[in-house]
């Protein structure tokens, strides 16, 4: 029996190396790939800061190094971004052989839709929260001072935006799987509203630089969010994960005796017994 689990584990590492390297291959390739655009990110990424300055104004390097190091950074960050669905895709194929039906059906949209408002969030955060941010920002520099905002410090704060806003586009999907899976339901959510508002701000006190605009446009969006995520979780509300997950098994044995999982991994998980 213990070599039996032995012998499940290695071949679990094994799939999750392979996995693993899949998913780094794609890295790799697409930061070759990216680094051929370089100069063409550049200008891209810095589009927002540039349309707040003026003729007098320009960005500076302070650092030697940092010439060399920006468009590696650039392009690494781009590669990490485009890969997203090819890695939640390989998360997903790891994981699916142990789940049961419902539990698939559950997982594969919410796997596109994740990927989507994670773009989605980015998408706000580069077209309106960071313009409107450096204008303002900039609004405040001292008359005789000049504004050269230092380029690596600027993309720092871009990427935190970047994942701040891709990060929070992603409160429907977890207002969505805390009532699916039964953890609470809607009316408790709802009875918890004031909190998750208060809540709310200082999460966007916390992933964003300390400027009002960037904190108030994470802020609100959250909020529009939560009350779309409660929308659609009210589908999931009277559903029992443990009731789906049993019956499912059953009607998957029924049609297939000799395959009641959709896993030939040794140590699936019993067709009658919920997932943990």
């Amino acid at each position: 029996m213990s070599h039996h689990k032995e012998e499940s584990l290695i071949s679990h590492l094994q799939e999750l190396r392979s996995r693993l390297i899949k998913i780094l291959v794609v890295l790799l390739v697409l930061f070759l790939i990216a680094a051929l655009f370089s100069r063409e990110l550049f200008e891209l990424f810095a589009r927002p800061i540039i349309l707040s300055l003026t003729d007098s104004n320009s960005l500076t390097i302070r650092k030697p190094l940092d010439s060399f190091l920006i468009p590696l950074k650039l392009s690494l960050f781009t590669a990490f971004i485009l890969t997203l669905p090819w890695t939640l895709y390989q998360v997903w194929a790891f994981v699916a052989p142990g789940l049961y039906k419902t539990e698939r059906k559950l997982v594969y949209p919410l796997v596109i839709s994740s990927t989507a408002l994670f773009y989605l969030g980015m998408l706000f955060a580069y077209f309106i929260v960071l313009p409107l941010a450096f204008k303002f920002l900039s609004g405040f520099t001292p008359t005789g001072a000049n504004y050269t905002p230092d380029i690596a410090y600027y993309f720092s704060f871009v990427f935190t935006v970047f994942f701040a806003f891709g990060i929070a586009f992603e409160i429907p999907i977890a207002t969505i799987l805390v009532v699916a899976l039964g953890i609470t339901d809607i009316d408790t959510i709802k009875s918890k509203r004031r909190h998750i508002i208060v809540a709310a701000f200082i999460f966007g006190m916390l992933l964003t630089p300390p400027d009002i605009i960037s904190q108030t446009l994470l802020a609100l969006p959250v909020l529009l969010l939560f009350e779309i995520g409660l929308l659609f979780a009210k589908r999931f509300e009277n559903r029992s994960p443990a009731s789906d997950s049993v019956s499912d098994s059953v009607s998957d044995s029924v049609s297939n005796p000799s395959n009641d999982r959709p896993s030939d991994r040794p140590n699936n998980r019993p067709s009658d017994t919920p997932a943990e």
